[in-house]
């Protein structure tokens, strides 16, 4: 029995994708256990490039059962319109299972997440507007639609209505728009329903009869710990537990069957969206970063923020999902730089004007947003490195980088990242004993 929790250890697009696919054939299940279509990875495999959104990445490996577990919300029109697109391609679907007790995504989540993140002005939290924050404020409020659900009509439209009811109010009489017809959303959902009905599955019944027939089950995180509910910068967060508490509660799987906790981090750091980002870079060394590396939201398309490593950020995701491994990526992205900053603590002034260095992350939110970062430069490396098939082989100015990383973490850096392509990466340490 292997329970393997894949999560990203900064703030998202860490290529989450590339590390399941290093480790996909050798694993049975691929299980995403939070977020909605808000997620996105590019996978590369040969010439092709494959942008998932909404799928978990084991869809592109044959021998894998991809799932959709019931922490994850729902649209199930994205949904086809994602399999359309692989099937189109040659990619078979028809192995998706998506969790009966999954929340969905309905029209009017859509248009309440749209019209309040414009409604905030200046205050917007900085979301993608695919409804998925208001189907998880439904989910706590209790009053959410489940995939389920989409298969008893009469209890499918008393769920609308009663939904309804409210929402209108709210998009009517707070932000003038015309209300959303009961009829007609009830209706949609049921076709939608009647297509997605051969993949729905009790897919947590699936997930633990795999894992006691000793099967191994990687648990596929969307977005990151630092945009966690309760651990990342709040209030500029996700609606979900993206850290690896969440893979249990998200698939219904208990934790004594988890044995292995992979982070993924970048070589540098980048954010999408509002909130306090304290190595951010607003000269040309930041505008540098997002070229070279090609940082463009594979949802979104929006331009990712740049800044350099944080240490401070990546002993604390450590330390919140109790990782046993790092995968570090895009360390080629660096290729070319003469000195290569690392954050290694803040320097933060308080209300009397002193000042106070912080090695671990801080609850406070008003100081991770006065946060300075305090740098520790290492030297940087000319060489190619993505034909490099062997740590060893590296640049030592590289190898010195990585190791200056893995001690700052606090979790041992068990592959590395060296291009874009399938096979451009280093495993150091196996990530399945």
């Amino acid at each position: 029995m292997a329970g393997i929790v894949l999560i990203g250890a900064q703030w998202g697009d860490e290529g989450k994708g590339k590390a399941t696919d290093l480790i996909g054939t050798k694993i049975d299940y691929v299980a995403r256990f939070n977020g909605g279509n808000n997620a996105g990875h590019t996978v590369v495999v040969g010439d092709e490039s494959y942008a998932l959104h909404l799928l978990p990445s084991g869809i592109l490996s044959p021998n894998v059962t991809p799932i959709i577990g019931n922490g994850v919300v729902v649209d199930p029109e994205v949904l086809f319109e994602e399999i359309d697109a692989l099937e189109s391609r040659g990619v078979d679907c028809s192995r998706l299972l998506v969790s009966e007790g999954a929340h969905i995504i309905a029209p009017y989540h859509r248009v309440i997440d749209k019209v309040t993140e414009r409604f905030l002005g200046k205050r917007k939290i900085g979301t993608t507007g695919r409804g998925i924050g208001p189907t998880y404020a439904d989910k706590i409020n209790r009053v959410g639609i489940r995939v389920h659900d989409l298969f008893n009509e009469s209890h499918l439209r008393d769920k609308v209505e009663a939904s309804l009811h409210q929402k209108n109010q709210m998009l009517v009489k707070l932000y003038n728009r015309r209300p959303l017809e009961v009829d007609a959303v009830t209706e949609e959902l049921l076709q939608l329903g009647e297509r997605l009905r051969p993949y729905v599955a009790n897919t947590s019944l699936v997930l633990n009869k795999a894992l006691d027939e000793g099967k191994t089950v990687l648990f596929e995180g969307g977005q990151a710990t630092m945009l966690d509910i309760d651990h990342g910068t709040y209030p500029f967060v996700t609606s979900s537990n993206p850290t690896a508490g969440g893979a249990c509660t998200g698939t219904g799987v208990g934790p004594t069957k988890i044995n292995r906790v992979i982070g993924v981090a970048k070589a540098y750091v980048t954010r999408v969206g509002e909130g306090p980002f304290p190595t951010e870079l607003f000269d040309e060394q930041g505008e540098w970063l997002r070229k070279q590396g090609h940082e463009f939201g594979v949802t979104t398309g929006r331009p990712r923020r740049c800044g350099w490593f944080d240490a401070v950020v990546t002993r604390y995701a450590s330390r919140i999902n109790g990782l046993t491994d790092i995968v570090l990526t895009k360390l080629d992205v660096l290729t070319g730089l003469k000195e290569i900053p690392i954050c290694v603590a803040y320097d933060v002034e308080q209300e009397d004007g002193t000042h106070i260095r912080l090695e671990d992350m801080p609850v406070d939110q008003s100081q991770f947003a006065a946060a300075q970062p305090v740098y520790e430069t290492m030297p940087g490396w000319d060489e190619d490195i993505s034909q490099i098939h062997s740590f060893d082989d590296l640049p030592e100015t590289t190898q010195r980088y990585v190791r200056r990383l893995e001690e700052l973490s606090g979790c041992r850096i068990s592959a590395i990242g060296t291009g874009p392509q399938r096979d451009h990466i280093i495993e150091i340490h196996s990530l399945i004993d």
